[in-house]
């Protein structure tokens, strides 16, 4: 995935990945000033992990919630934004989303057609890592929660359409690789 690498060898110093994350011993990329990466590893209190089905994601509430019921879906990994998402990162976004139903469906959330999903698109990013917003039940977001959550917009894309582009991204550069070069 973005920014992987493997683990340092025992003993020296932790590799740079994206964006400033280091390489823990386990190979996890860490960014000690990352808030969502200290939330991952449960270093910042008062904020409450939701019960999640997934090794490397977490779920908690977004602190400025745009609808009744509005949570964060997170990378325990430091992955930048969705921006540099690629063809081999289709199914961490597809299991973000599926976290995402999870939890609305433990809140007794059952009409998943009038839910929101989706990243913000660089630079409109307030933090830098990785994390899809769940909002529901969309209808009952207020004007400017549906200005700053605007389907498909420049700063806010869907995570369906996320994964469609990111498809779609990797069939040019493929057709590209072989008939232009």
């Amino acid at each position: 995935m973005a920014g992987e690498q493997s683990s340092p060898a025992s003993g020296s110093t932790p590799s740079p990945t994206v964006e400033g994350a280091v390489a823990g011993p386990s190979g996890e990329g860490y960014d000690p000033k990352c808030v969502f990466c200290r939330i991952a590893r449960q270093e910042e209190p008062g904020t409450q992990l939701l019960p999640c089905e997934s090794e490397d994601l977490v779920c908690f509430p977004d602190i400025r919630p745009g609808a009744p019921h509005h949570y964060l879906v997170v990378p325990k990994r430091h992955i930048g934004n969705c921006k540099i998402l690629k063809k081999e990162d289709t199914s961490l976004v597809e299991k973000m989303i599926t976290v995402g139903k999870t939890v609305l469906q433990q809140k007794n959330i059952t009409n998943l057609s009038d839910v929101r999903m989706g990243f913000h698109w660089p630079p409109f990013c307030s933090i830098g890592h990785l994390h899809l917003h769940v909002l529901a039940p969309a209808s009952q977001m207020g004007f400017l929660s549906r200005l700053i959550y605007r389907h498909n917009s420049y700063w806010f894309i869907t995570a369906d359409q996320r994964v469609v582009l990111i498809l779609a991204h990797s069939k040019l550069k493929t057709w590209v690789l072989r008939n232009l070069l």
